[in-house]
């Protein structure tokens, strides 16, 4: 008589599942242990500590209020909980992304520097950021991530390193700025020098920070070196009257909590947010797949690259309707609450919710923090984002993608950060074509107590048959390399004496246009024009279909193709009784 029907209770309990594979949230909740508790709740107060310095920093960054770094870091954590896939991945402020956000967002904003403004127009930004990654992982468009490959992706990363690094020192010495590129703001920052601009006070405290934060960084890694930095900070303002002494201060916060917002912007400020939302989802987008693998990997995880899509969109989304910004994962986050012992996103809910209770209750704690040691997060963070040695490296092992290494990292610090994004997208994308137009091709040759056939630059040695080569062209058959593999094999049809038979290893062609077709065709006869067969070897089922639709076997002998290039070479044989000779090709 009491309770509910069975049918009813079968279908809550069917429903549950579906609800938790759509929504990751319910799934972390209806999994969740009790023994899980106290370590997220520890590490949620330990994140914490680390999310308000950096949140108010990377605001200040994106030409934001600081305040606004916590808006965003609450709803993004909120969002993510609830519909991001990873257990501990940790979502907020980046400063990847502060320039990208400032560099859209300060040249709309009137000559006055309105801070409403710039809140709005960063707040559709991140609204356009969610309804980017949103749709990309519906339509699983996560493969994008790969258009920007990692020699780039250095050079880029370095030149963003740099600019925050330039851009930070005007306030790290107590002084501002106003230029609109590298090279203005690092003549205005040695002009404020060498004019006594700098407050010594101001640069005591931002150099000491940076100081701090380095060597507990490198000597004492557990100890939360920001936490402390901040904290000594904050003890020499009150202790030496820093705001007497010409210091700037983070000042009072506002109280309480933003309401729900629907920013409001011109309709003629879209078409330039969307440029900039674009590079920050393709930003966001690598590094949030980036990141989710390499902690994956840590607890044994499943990368789910649609769905993280969905989670960071969700986070955007959430951030954006309070006065938020754009905002990504964070490596240096998620290794802190890792360390911290975090089970589950309740780290991030338990960090949200503590920022929240300072903002309610004690708005006032970080007013007397000085501006130069936000400046000093933020440069500590710059010099995180920077490698080096992967320059170094790809110097030693590759001079072309150390060239585009160098064009990525010039085209962020000369161009500027948006520019940036769009020549590394360019520059990976080129190299991609490059090495399809140009592809590696080399002749074939047989070497003694070595099975199959093998590249006569490796083995100058190898062995040849009289009148036959063996060529391999490390590409598909297309208009833009058409071309080039006419002129080889012509080369190689030219030689004295000339070969009857040019057996093409087609196995790296895995496809072949219309244009090649023409190409092969008009070959083909001029080839046999003068006593020379071009044969094919292990051409993949597909490409063979595509060239008897092309009809190309009107030139080319059908009998011409063969299962492998040992069987291509055994015809060869037995119609000219060829042997094989030593070394040349």
């Amino acid at each position: 008589m009491g309770g509910r029907p069975a049918s009813a209770r079968h279908g809550i309990r069917g429903l549950l599942p579906r609800l938790g594979a759509a929504v990751p949230g319910v799934r972390a909740v209806s999994t969740y242990r009790r023994e899980w508790l106290v370590k997220d709740l520890v590490a949620g107060v330990v994140l914490t500590t680390l999310l308000v310095p950096q949140g108010m920093a990377y605001a200040e960054l994106a030409g934001l209020p600081a305040i606004t770094g916590l808006y965003t870091t609450v709803l993004c954590l909120l969002g993510y909980a609830v519909c991001g896939p990873s257990r501990i991945l940790v979502l907020g402020p980046d400063s990847a992304l502060g320039p990208m956000i400032a560099a859209t967002v300060l040249p709309l904003v009137a000559a006055d520097g309105d801070p409403d403004r710039a809140v709005a127009l960063a707040s559709v930004l991140a609204l356009m950021v969610a309804a980017i990654m949103i749709l990309a992982s519906v339509a699983k468009l996560g493969f994008i991530a790969d258009l920007i490959s990692k020699p780039t992706m250095i050079g880029y990363m370095n030149g963003l390193a740099l600019t925050i690094l330039i851009g930070q020192l005007p306030k790290l010495f107590g002084f501002k700025v106003e230029a609109d590129s590298l090279i203005g703001e690092c003549v205005g920052f040695v002009r404020g020098l060498a004019d006594g601009a700098a407050v010594p006070a101001a640069a005591a405290v931002g150099i000491g920070g940076i100081v701090v934060v380095l060597v507990l960084q490198r000597f004492l890694p557990k100890v939360p070196a920001v936490l402390v930095m901040v904290v000594l900070a904050i003890t020499a303002t009150v202790l030496l009257d820093l705001g007497d002494r010409g210091v700037s201060l983070v000042g009072q916060l506002p109280e309480g909590f933003p309401p729900f917002t629907v920013p409001d912007v011109r309709l003629s400020d879209l078409p330039l947010l969307l440029g900039g939302a674009l590079g920050i989802a393709l930003v966001s987008l690598a590094d949030t797949i980036s990141n989710a693998s390499a902690f994956a990997a840590r607890t044994g995880q499943e990368v789910h690259g649609n769905q993280e899509m969905t989670g960071v969109g969700v986070a955007n989304l959430a951030a954006g309707l309070f006065q938020g910004f754009p905002v990504s994962t964070s490596g240096s986050r998620t290794a802190v609450a890792e360390r911290a012992g975090a089970r589950t996103q309740l780290t991030g809910v338990v960090g949200a919710t503590l920022i929240v209770l300072m903002l309610v209750l004690v708005p006032g704690l970080f007013r007397d923090l000085p501006q130069p040691a936000l400046a000093a997060v933020v440069i500590t963070a710059s010099l995180s984002l920077a490698d080096v040695p992967g320059a170094v490296r790809l110097w030693r092992q590759s001079r072309t993608e150390f060239l585009l290494c160098c064009a990525a990292f010039a085209g962020v610090a000369l161009l500027g950060v948006l520019p940036g994004i769009a020549i590394a997208v360019a520059l990976s994308v080129l190299n991609v074509f490059r090495r399809a137009w140009w592809p590696y091709r080399t002749v074939l040759g047989r070497v003694p107590d070595l099975e199959g056939y093998h590249d006569v630059r490796s083995y100058p040695g190898a062995r040849q048959l009289p009148g036959l080569v063996i060529y391999r062209f490390d590409a598909p058959l297309f208009f833009a390399n058409a071309k080039t593999f006419r002129d080889e094999i012509r080369r190689l049809a030219a030689a004295d004496p000339p070969p009857t038979w040019i057996v093409v290893a087609a196995e790296p062609m895995t496809d072949v246009d219309t244009t090649a077709a023409d190409v092969l065709e008009d070959l083909d006869e001029e080839l046999n024009t003068n006593g020379v067969h071009l044969v094919f070897a292990e051409l993949k089922d597909p490409v063979r279909r595509k060239i008897e639709r092309f009809e190309l076997t009107r030139t080319i002998d059908p009998d011409h193709f063969f299962p492998t290039v040992g069987a291509a070479v055994t015809a060869f044989r037995r119609r000219t009784g060829a042997e094989w000779t030593d070394g040349g090709h």
